[in-house]
């Protein structure tokens, strides 16, 4: 009880334990909280284990106490009751806000089978880690990318053939979690309002945001964003959140110019609102594309500003808790497929044949991206007559 009540009073000062009036918004505060149990909960996650029961009772307990301030966000609804001497009426009672009630629960099950699937590990047989110092002078399995990890080791013939499909139905169980708590995510992002300080950061306009090579790419007559994506370089992590970066400012410099109202724009007149209209529908397709291919990036600047200037106190708890199960779930999901990887060097290695078709994009080409239904309707769409008027 008294835990709760010291981390309360860190939420309610806003972080500021002066006391003096200068902590962060409420909201940010819950968000940070959310946030930092996270990191010290699950950290990065170098092996394929249960939570330590310690580990895993402190998360739920922690999580409960914050959540259970969204039991408090409530909206009024009408609701028919009968007085004393039958008459029927209609009267405001209160229910909580319609986004909690719905993504809450919805959360709390994402976290119960992450936490479910992580209990499946831990008594293998077929697979375990060495550390870097005991695997020198072995042959390696470990991605490049993952360097700092433990190295998976697995038998000389490889997994059996259940454990390689049992395997693959839990990546598969994680990675339908990972898209889940992405939505959720992705739309609670949307619903929280563009900061001034964002908005004023911005360039004049969108080839200015792009640059000159990528702009004339997304505004030829015709346009394919899987071809578009595959002449980019994405080497590094730094470059892939750089477009992504330089997408959204685009995307939120569009779609201001298309709602101003009668007047001179104030960024000039040079794009009619068709073509921009056609842009911003191809950039988002870029957009949801990457996103689905890189779910583990980091936060892009326009999500960094609407978390930091947000003060909608439930919209930062559904926004922090879909992120860090996000986080949770890809790096599962990412501990699974190294297990499978040294499967399959294991097994191909004894053909001298060594499969190098699992080597990460940290050689930036030949990526393979792979979109989903609602990508594909997108890029049905994105194609028409361009009408040249400036």
């Amino acid at each position: 009880m008294e835990m709760m009540k010291e981390r309360f009073a860190k939420l309610l000062l806003g972080e500021d334990m002066s006391g003096g009036g200068k902590g962060v918004y409420s909201a940010l505060a819950l968000s940070n909280a959310v946030t930092n149990l996270a990191a010290s909960i699950f950290g990065e996650k170098g092996k394929l284990e249960p939570l330590a029961p310690e580990r895993k009772a402190r998360w739920r307990k922690e999580m409960d106490w914050i959540l259970s301030v969204t039991d408090h966000i409530v909206e009024f609804v009408p609701s028919k009751q009968t007085s004393k001497d039958g008459i029927d009426m209609e009267v405001m009672i209160t229910k909580q806000r319609a986004d909690l009630l719905t993504n809450i629960p919805g959360l709390r099950k994402l976290d119960t089978l992450l936490m479910d699937t992580l209990d499946n590990f831990g008594q293998e047989k077929e697979f375990w880690y060495v550390s870097k110092n005991d695997a020198e002078g072995m042959e390696s399995s470990q991605r490049e990318d993952k360097w700092w990890h433990p190295i998976v080791k697995v038998p000389e013939n490889g997994l059996s053939e259940p454990q390689r499909r049992w395997l693959q139905n839990q990546k598969e169980s994680v990675n339908q979690v990972l898209k889940a708590a992405m939505n959720i995510n992705a739309e609670v992002l949307s619903e929280i309002a563009i900061p001034d300080s964002y908005i004023d950061s911005l360039p004049k306009n969108g080839r200015d945001s792009l640059g000159d090579s990528i702009y004339k790419s997304i505004t030829v007559e015709y346009f394919d964003p899987i071809q578009f994506l595959s002449a980019m370089d994405f080497s590094t992590e730094h470059k892939v959140l750089d477009l992504k970066n330089r997408i959204e400012a685009s995307i939120v410099i569009w779609k201001r110019k298309m709602v101003q109202k009668d007047g001179k724009p104030s960024w000039g007149t040079g794009v009619s609102v068709g073509k921009r209209e056609l842009f911003e529908e191809r950039a988002e397709t870029v957009l949801l594309i990457l996103k689905q291919h890189f779910p583990g990036l980091p936060q892009s600047s326009l999500d960094i500003s609407k978390i930091q200037e947000n003060r909608d106190v439930g919209l930062a708890i559904l926004e922090s808790y879909s992120r860090v199960l996000e986080s949770l779930a890809y790096s599962v999901m990412s501990r699974i497929e190294d297990v499978l990887h040294a499967d399959s060097l294991t097994r191909t290695s004894r053909m001298s044949n060594v499969d190098s078709s699992r080597t990460s994009a940290a050689d930036g080409t030949d990526i393979n991206f792979k979109v989903d239904n609602l990508c594909l309707e997108r890029i049905g769409n994105l194609n028409g007559t361009i009408e040249i008027d400036d």
